[in-house]
């Protein structure tokens, strides 16, 4: 599991952030360098001139006028001055910041070797500078904030501030250029799903526009090749079936024995079926408006179509609302589910069709006896043009009804599962949601001939 963040816009954003913040803490650095030099200079020459002032003032003054003297100087000017003891416990300057340590070499190099500088005696904190007068030694101590340097919060203030209008640049920066991809990948969603996308603005940064003008052509050519198929499918609708029609009529008409007119009937009408599957599977759908749909009612009306024509068939209904659905989408998923489960379901048990509600779902449930198929292979399966050897039992299909119940059941938002009976066979489920209105199909637009009957499905 990876940290960063998913998005182009938030990880550039992430690199852009963490450059700049290294940016700004490497020239904070670089500048406090560049400064210690002639900052400790500048603060060494001003001590230099209260030790020689305070010196001098000591010298000059009035023997009774030199207490009044020392006390002025704490009050007024903060600069105390103490005899040196030999016993004054001087804190080490080793471990001071190197400010003070470059200051009291200069001021070592200016007064004298026996200058001494400490930032604690006894105890006490501040700056301490030793001098002598007349062969005594004395400390003046003045305080640290003179020498050190404070660093004024505002600053802080201020470059915080500049970081983060730095930083909410850049996240403008990145928005204008993943606000482009961001529609770019919309648009290629729209197209997975069927839909025409808008035609895309041609702006930004010349590689952006140079993409999205691209992706303009691509879904023009493609809008033009989903019309062309749709007249080549036009045209097998017509051009194939009518010869069909023909076919059948003069095997009726023909006087040739019964065994073989029967024969040649039924692979007549195996390549209708076959057919109809093709277009069914290529058909446009999104001219289809959702209506509120009484589904198990689609159910019993395709359930007793196929009974007509002597299917076993049990039918269980739930009792189900009104629901937003595309109710031909929906009768041809229903008769290819009932369709598959008669062509492979045997003669051992009817074909068991149910409905039921879920808490956030409707299912439909079409469970048979037969052979089944092996759980590795279901998703397989719903593939176009894929079939499952072992369990045809001799019947021919195209291999698309089962890729067109899947298609459907994702049109409406939902999901189709082909599950192990419990006792032997398949039980096909497809769950609706119930709240949710479908979505416009995936297939892009082809032919719009169309057949309310459900057409055969294989496994």
């Amino acid at each position: 599991m990876t940290l960063l963040p998913r998005s182009l816009l938030w990880r550039t954003f992430l690199l852009i952030a963490v450059l700049m913040v290294l940016s700004v803490l490497a020239w904070a650095t670089i500048l406090a360098r560049a400064e210690i030099e002639p900052r400790a200079r500048a603060t060494a020459q001003m001590v230099v001139s209260v030790v020689n002032l305070t010196r001098a003032a000591l010298l000059t003054a009035q023997a009774d006028r030199r207490r009044e003297l020392l006390l002025e100087l704490s009050v007024q000017e903060g600069i105390h001055v103490y005899p040196a003891e030999a016993d004054d416990a001087i804190a080490p300057l080793a471990e001071q910041p190197e400010l003070l340590r470059r200051v009291a070499g200069d001021l070592q190099a200016r007064l004298g070797d026996h200058t001494r500088v400490t930032t604690a005696i006894d105890g006490v904190e501040g700056f301490w500078v030793s001098f002598r007068i007349e062969g005594d030694d004395y400390w003046v101590m003045l305080p640290r904030e003179r020498v050190e340097r404070v660093f004024p919060a505002e600053w802080l203030g201020w470059a915080s501030a500049a970081l983060l209008l730095a930083l909410a640049g850049a996240y403008l920066v990145m928005l204008f250029v993943a606000r482009p991809l961001k529609a770019l990948a919309d648009a290629a969603r729209q197209i997975g799903r069927g839909r025409p996308p808008p035609v895309l603005d041609e702006r930004g940064p010349e590689e952006i526009r140079t993409v999205i003008h691209a992706f303009n052509q691509m879904s023009g050519d493609l809008a033009r090749l989903d019309a062309d198929r749709a007249l080549i499918l036009a045209g097998i609708s017509h051009d194939l079936r009518t010869p069909l029609a023909r076919l059948r009529l003069m095997a009726e008409m023909s006087g040739i024995d019964e065994a073989t007119r029967a024969g040649m009937t039924g692979d007549i009408e195996e390549m209708d079926r076959t057919i109809g599957q093709f277009l069914d599977f290529a058909r446009d759908t999104a001219g289809e408006p959702p209506e509120l749909t009484d589904l198990d009612a689609l159910v019993a009306a395709v359930a007793e179509q196929l009974q007509c024509h002597g299917a076993r068939l049990t039918v269980e209904l739930a009792g189900l609302p009104p629901l937003s659905l595309r109710p031909l989408a929906l009768r041809r998923l229903i008769g290819n589910l009932v369709t598959n489960a008669l062509r492979y379901g045997g003669e051992a048990a009817p074909v068991e069709i149910r409905t039921r509600r879920e808490e956030s779902a409707v299912v439909i449930e079409v469970a048979d006896r037969g052979p089944g198929i092996p759980a590795t292979e279901a998703e397989r399966l719903k593939q176009p043009f894929t079939r499952l050897e072992a369990a045809r039992t001799g019947a021919t299909s195209a291999g698309l009804g089962l890729a067109i119940v899947d298609r459907v059941a994702r049109d409406h938002g939902g999901r189709f599962d082909l599950l192990p009976r419990p006792g032997g066979g398949l039980l096909a489920r497809v769950s609706l949601p119930l709240r949710r209105g479908p979505r416009r199909p995936a297939a892009p637009a082809t032919g719009r001939h169309g057949h309310g009957a459900p057409s055969g499905a294989g496994r």
